[in-house]
C-alpha cells in the first residue's frame, strides 16, 4: 500500500458518481486509495467494490444490512452499519478527502461532520449547499476545511476562476444541455412518460438527476449552489442552453473576457480534478478530438418551458429555509413522478406550491433544516393526493 496516497472516503460508492470515482481511483497509479466505501442498500454491489478496492471500512447505512450475508468482504475490511457511522468515520485519520456523493438530504449530516473534522470535501451532493449553503461555507471557513465542487458545471467555474480574482467577476454562466424535451412542443409535455424523461441525450446519470435535467430543476439547484459556493449574488449567475455539453460553464470577467472549461461530457474529469487538487494528473476521461470538425451552440432558456429556473433564482436571493424546502419538495415530487403519482408537468408547480406555503426562516439551525425538509416532503405527499 502506498502510504503517501490520498485516502478517499467514497460516500455513495454504488451510485453513478461513486462508480466513476472508483474508476478514477483505480487508474490513479497509487496516488489515490479508497479507504472507505458506503452505500445505503445495494449491499451486493458494495461487497463487489470492496473486493476490488479493499477499503479499510465499508458502511451500509440501511439497518437492513444486519440481515445480509457479508461473508464476501475481504480480510481487513471492517463493516459498519447505520447512517450514524458515516458521521463518525469521516473524522478518522484514515480519511483525507470525503467524496460526498450521497443523493439528497441524506448526505447533509455526513458532509457537516467532515467539515467539522477539517477534511477536504469533494462535493457531488447538490442538496448540501442548496439546503444549508451559508452554514456549510461558514463551517468550512471556521475549521479551515475545503469544499471542492464535483458537479461538472461548478468544477468548470472553479477551474475558470483561476484566471482572475473573484472581485473581477462580472457573471458566472451555467450551461445546460436542455434535456430530452428542449424542442418538444409545450402541449406534449403533459404526456411525457417516465421512460421518456429518463432518456437523457448526453449524460448517463441516476433517475432523480436525469428527471431534474429534463425539468431543468438541476440548474435551479445549481444556481443556489453557485450562490453560496462562490460567494456571488444571485443576479451574477446566468444560465444558457448548450446542447453539446462540451462547454461545462463559463466565467465572464469585468473586462469582457470570458473563460470557459471544455471537455467531452465525462464525470470522471471533474471527479479527478477534485480528488487531485491542486494538481492535474493524467487520467482516463474522454478527450476532445481536434482533428474533427464540430460546432458549439448556445441559446437562452425558455422560461415558459423551464419555470424551475425562476424558483432557483428566488431561493438564491432569499436564502434561509427556501433552498431546503425547494430541494426536499423536488426530491419528493420527482419520486412521485417516477412512481406514477404525478405528471411530468406537475413537478415544478408542486414545488412552487410548497415553497410559497412554507414559514420562511432567514437563519435556521441544522435541526430546523432537517425538520422543514421533513415537512416539505409530507406536503408533497398531501399535494399528490389532491
Amino acid at each position: 500500500m502506498n502510504s503517501l496516497a490520498k485516502q478517499i472516503a467514497v460516500l455513495g460508492s454504488t451510485g453513478s458518481i461513486g462508480v466513476s470515482a472508483l474508476e478514477v481511483i483505480k487508474a490513479s497509479g497509487g496516488r489515490l486509495r479508497a479507504s472507505v466505501l458506503s452505500a445505503h442498500s445495494r449491499f451486493a454491489q458494495l461487497v463487489e467494490q470492496a473486493q476490488a478496492h479493499r477499503p479499510q471500512y465499508v458502511i451500509a447505512s440501511d439497518k437492513a444490512a444486519t440481515r445480509f450475508d457479508w461473508s464476501g468482504l475481504p480480510a481487513g475490511t471492517e463493516l459498519l452499519v447505520g447512517a450514524e457511522a458515516l458521521d463518525e468515520i469521516v473524522s478518522r485519520d484514515c480519511v483525507d478527502i470525503v467524496l460526498a456523493a450521497i443523493v439528497g438530504s441524506a448526505g447533509l449530516q455526513s458532509t457537516w461532520s467532515a467539515l467539522e473534522s477539517k477534511k477536504t470535501v469533494a462535493l457531488a451532493n447538490k442538496e448540501t449547499l442548496v439546503s444549508a449553503g451559508p452554514m456549510m461555507t461558514r463551517l468550512a471557513h471556521k475549521f479551515g476545511a475545503l469544499i471542492l465542487p464535483v458537479d461538472s458545471e461548478h468544477s468548470a467555474i472553479f477551474q475558470a476562476l483561476q484566471a482572475g480574482q473573484l472581485a473581477e467577476v462580472q457573471r458566472l454562466v451555467l450551461t445546460a444541455s436542455g434535456g430530452p424535451f428542449r424542442n418538444l412542443p409545450l402541449e406534449e409535455l403533459k404526456t411525457v412518460t417516465v421512460s421518456e424523461a429518463l432518456e437523457h441525450p448526453i449524460w448517463n446519470m441516476g433517475p432523480k438527476i436525469t428527471v431534474d435535467s429534463a425539468t431543468m430543476m438541476n440548474k435551479a439547484l445549481e444556481i443556489i449552489e453557485a450562490r453560496w459556493l462562490f460567494g456571488v449574488e444571485a443576479d451574477q449567475i446566468s444560465v444558457v442552453i448548450h446542447p453539446q455539453s462540451i462547454v461545462h460553464s463559463l466565467v465572464e470577467f469585468i473586462d469582457g473576457s470570458v473563460v470557459a472549461q471544455m471537455s467531452p461530457p465525462d464525470m470522471r474529469l471533474p471527479i479527478q480534478y477534485a480528488l487531485n487538487y491542486p494538481d492535474r494528473t493524467p487520467g482516463i476521461a474522454k478527450r476532445l478530438d481536434w482533428s474533427q470538425a464540430f460546432a458549439l451552440e448556445f441559446e437562452p432558456p425558455d422560461p415558459e418551458r423551464f419555470p424551475a429556473l425562476q424558483l432557483g433564482y428566488e431561493c438564491a436571493r432569499a436564502g434561509g429555509t427556501s433552498g431546503a424546502v425547494l430541494s426536499a419538495a423536488n426530491e419528493a415530487a420527482v419520486g412521485a413522478f417516477l412512481g406514477g403519482e404525478l405528471h411530468f408537468t406537475e413537478i415544478v408547480p408542486a414545488c412552487r406550491s410548497i415553497l410559497d406555503a412554507h414559514n420562511f426562516n432567514a437563519n435556521p439551525t441544522l435541526n430546523q433544516l432537517v425538520e422543514i425538509d421533513r415537512w416539505a416532503r409530507e406536503e408533497i405527499s398531501n399535494w399528490v393526493c389532491i
